[in-house]
């Protein structure tokens, strides 16, 4: 017989954020979204901690958004501090 591997997915959703009891989501996941990249910039891309809201935002988050704050982030013109790859260019 042959040997087959199993694997095992965890799948899983945001938990709940006492921030944002209401059903709609959308601050949540904007949030997250500009934690993540606060906590990058500041602690670097190995800290751990940081992996949570990146969790939180890719599961609230639509893709589409996600492409265009990355787009805006890039281009030094995403609306929030602290967040643009390009320091300095963003709206402060």
């Amino acid at each position: 017989m042959a040997d087959v591997a199993e694997k095992t997915f965890v799948i899983g959703t945001a938990p709940f954020d006492a921030r944002f009891p209401n059903t709609n989501q959308t601050r949540n996941c904007w949030q997250n979204y500009v934690d993540y990249f606060r906590c990058v910039r500041v602690k670097g891309e190995d800290f751990a901690p940081c992996e949570q809201f990146q969790k939180t935002y890719k599961s609230l988050c639509p893709t589409k958004w996600v492409e265009k704050w990355d787009e805006q982030r890039e281009n030094g013109v995403f609306p929030a501090r602290g967040v643009n790859d390009e320091a300095g260019k963003g709206h402060h």
